[in-house]
């Protein structure tokens, strides 16, 4: 099962440190994988839910622990370019393809064994789907068995 921290949280929404860089280290010292929120924008990379607030360089986002979520076209355009950043785009769709053939699914969707469940806690999958998922992704990723 891989275990991903959902923009740093690990133990419930913290929206005041969520995509921070500090805060994003203090998950992958615990051992998760991280979903983190990129833009690209004046030729720069930047962490940010609603907008571009913190910058990082590309070097940055080549972490294997790092899923990166573009926010804006720019972004996945040039994060494709580099093939040591695992990347995705997504909105609403019920599925989407990560760069390295992962199904990132939505909440409520379902699930297959190549599947990340993303935010059980928003619609919780039946609990036998939830196990035979590949990982999941969670505010609340503490509560999913690794400690």
């Amino acid at each position: 099962m891989i275990y991903i921290s959902h923009r740093g949280n690990i133990n419930g929404k913290n929206p005041d440190r969520e995509n921070r860089p500090d805060y994003i280290a203090e998950a992958l010292k615990k051992d998760f994988n991280v979903e983190i929120d990129v833009w690209f924008r004046d030729k720069k990379f930047w962490l940010g839910h609603d907008s571009p607030e913190y910058q990082v360089d590309e070097i940055y986002l080549e972490n294997e622990k790092l899923w990166c979520h573009a926010k804006n076209l720019p972004a996945l355009e040039k994060m494709l370019l580099n093939k040591k950043i695992h990347c995705f785009w997504h909105q609403k769709d019920d599925v989407q393809l990560t760069s390295r053939g992962y199904i990132w699914t939505y909440p409520g969707k379902s699930l297959t064994s190549k599947s990340i469940c993303v935010l059980p806690e928003r619609d919780s999958p039946p609990d036998e789907q939830l196990g035979e998922c590949l990982g999941i992704c969670s505010d609340w990723i503490k509560n999913y068995g690794k400690n």
